[in-house]
């Protein structure tokens, strides 16, 4: 039964369709290199400009040392040793309004494109109480050092502060770099006088920043009550972290979006005064905040919010998407032809098969060299009309005639364009794959419903019929045979 052409046939095409996903897997290979490569990019232009950022405070802390004597030792070896503790006192804002708007600007280093965004934020900041900045000793007859408080504000990447501006009740104070805080060292503090440690009536301060950054943009919820209020023309933001957004507005021109959270809410400020690190969440290239080192869990990280500026027609996730149906694509089209060769008593060649595959194949190849330079629309519709053209064309020969391989063209065609519309389609692309993928089947199973699979591994040829046993015949009865007539009597001489 083996040695029958039908199963040779079909073990050649096994072998082909390995053939042609190894194919396949090195395309799959081709793309990742360039998602890889597009990664570098960014890593690139975050080294060079400055990377995903964060905001968080302003907030005001204040250095301080308590030291006390203690006798240690008996009689002459009796001394009085000092000692010391060193802590940090933090007073958060009750009240802190942000409003930002982000926009945008693409930089490009060879054929890769990366968004980065220039921020202007106007933030304002009401203290109450200013107790909490004063110390308070532990030891009795200890001695207390600190030192003057500092109003600070962090950044995730200070390489990209442009301008600041900072006021403090309607007084303008000068800003230094660093924050002099001992986890959030990155940003910019201003002194504050002497006078502002226990203030009842608290502080109002403001503050107008200009801040560039890559990709992605965070912040720290540090108020009793913060508000946050960010416009962008970006028209594609994904919001992340802890917090959503209370109200938001995307249009194709841009978004606006606006987050009102409560201190019940949120435990930043017990995260804050802890010492946690900030975490800016995964990007897209497995980027971490400065403060966070990799492999840092949610329970680690103060509480934050963020807006990622990400890119929806990325060519390269685009392709890599593709590229996994393309095991479908060739199963379905081996299908295709396999009808036509089934229906129509036509013989194709395994290497017809093979050649069929490989234009498939090539398909995938095309549209990720095009969408390189050119709109991935438009590079979908390019390798799609090339690789449809050529396959009706060979299609025609390889069955027999225009009538056979236009359809063929034609259906492949329809999966082309099915494929754009899953790769366009996000939380439906299941169940329309799903759908399809039934149809097609649907399809199938009509067509073949009168097929005799069982005459087709016996070769096509009808089955012998027994040979009837030879008639038995009664033997014919002697034919008469005429009378002779009688011999003369021969007279004597």
């Amino acid at each position: 039964m083996f040695k029958h052409p039908l199963f040779t046939k079909l073990a050649a095409l096994a072998a082909i369709t390995v053939l042609l996903l190894f194919g396949l897997g090195m395309i799959e290979d081709v793309v990742r290199d360039r998602l890889r490569y597009r990664s570098i990019t960014a890593q690139s232009v975050a080294e060079s400009l400055a990377g995903p950022q964060t905001l968080m405070g302003p907030m005001i802390h204040s250095a301080c040392v308590e030291s006390w004597e203690v006798e240690t030792g008996k009689g002459d070896e009796r001394r009085m040793v000092e000692q010391r503790r060193e802590f940090l006192l933090t007073a958060m804002p009750e009240q802190l309004k942000l409003s930002t708007g982000a926009a945008m600007e693409e930089r490009a280093r060879g054929l890769h494109k990366v968004n980065t965004f220039n921020l202007k934020a106007h933030v304002t900041a009401q203290w109450g109480s200013l107790a909490s900045l004063v110390p308070q000793s532990s030891m009795k007859n200890s001695r207390m050092h600190c030192g003057a408080p500092i109003v600070m504000m962090a950044v995730g990447d200070a390489r990209g502060i442009r301008t600041a501006q900072f006021t403090l009740d309607s007084q303008t104070l000068a800003l230094k770099p660093g924050t002099f805080h001992p986890t959030y060292s990155r940003g910019l503090h201003a002194a504050l006088p002497e006078s502002v440690r226990g203030k009842a009536d608290g502080l109002t301060a403001t503050l107008d920043l200009e801040l560039v950054g890559t990709e992605r943009l965070a912040f720290v919820p540090l108020g009793g009550n913060t508000e946050v209020q960010m416009t962008s023309s970006w028209p594609h933001p994904s919001f992340g972290g802890r917090f959503l957004p209370s109200e938001r507005e995307v249009k194709k021109t841009g978004f606006a979006a606006q987050w009102r959270l409560s201190s019940l809410a949120t435990t930043a400020q017990a995260d804050i005064a802890n010492g946690k690190r900030i975490c800016l969440g995964g990007t897209d290239d497995g980027s971490h905040s400065d403060y966070v080192p990799g492999g840092a869990t949610p329970g680690d990280c103060a509480d934050s919010f963020s807006v990622a500026f990400i890119d929806p027609v990325n060519p390269y996730s685009l392709s890599d998407r593709a590229t996994k149906y393309g095991v479908l694509f060739i199963a379905l089209t081996f299908v295709a032809v396999g009808l036509f060769e089934l229906m129509k008593k036509l013989r194709v060649h395994p290497v017809q098969y093979l050649l069929v595959g490989s234009a498939l194949c090539s398909f995938f190849l095309l549209l990720v060299s095009l969408s390189e330079h050119l709109p991935f629309g438009i590079s979908y519709a390019v390798a799609a009309s090339a690789c449809v053209l050529l396959l009706a064309y060979y299609a025609s020969h390889m069955l027999g005639g225009l009538a056979r391989g236009i359809p063929l063209g034609g259906g492949i065609a329809v999966l082309y364009g099915l494929l754009y519309v899953l790769l366009q389609l996000e939380q439906t692309a299941l169940v329309v794959g799903a759908i399809a993928l039934f149809l097609v089947l649907a399809a199938v199973m009509v067509l073949t419903r009168k097929v005799n699979w069982y005459g087709l591994s016996q070769g096509n040829t009808p089955p012998r019929r027994p040979m009837a046993p030879p008639e038995v015949r009664p033997p014919a009865p002697p034919a008469a045979r005429p009378a002779t007539p009688p011999t003369p009597p021969v007279s004597a001489v």
